[in-house]
């Protein structure tokens, strides 16, 4: 069975993040996403470095997702590039991984192999 993943991404502001968030949910390309507000940024782009106000946002979803969820990600995200970071998760409680499979369209019980145990 597939194992949970977490993507961890950026957006300019709250209302974006929780609007794309709750489209992925609704596709069941995600379980849930965490919107973090308040983060300042400093990075290099295109040879400038530059500073800004980001929310981060971590994606619940399952490897079997992986590249849907980022094509899905990157047509509705407002960045030219935005950060995709998929971090794969090395255990999980076994509720927490059955809920994640279960809402992105993998129902069943998850072994202790499963969720890394």
């Amino acid at each position: 069975m597939e194992r949970p993943l977490l993507v961890y991404t950026t957006f300019p502001d709250a209302a974006s993040a929780l609007g794309i968030g709750e489209a992925l949910v609704r596709e069941r390309l995600i379980a849930c996403i965490n919107v973090l507000p308040g983060m300042r940024s400093v990075y290099s782009w295109k040879g400038a470095v530059e500073h800004g106000e980001e929310v981060a946002a971590i994606l619940k979803s399952r490897t079997g997702l992986a590249d849907a969820l980022s094509v899905a990600l990157k047509a509705r995200h407002p960045y030219d590039t935005p950060i995709i970071l998929h971090l794969p998760v090395a255990g999980a409680d076994a509720d927490t991984a059955a809920w994640i499979l279960a809402e992105t369209g993998l129902g069943g019980a998850v072994s202790a192999a499963d969720r890394g145990a």
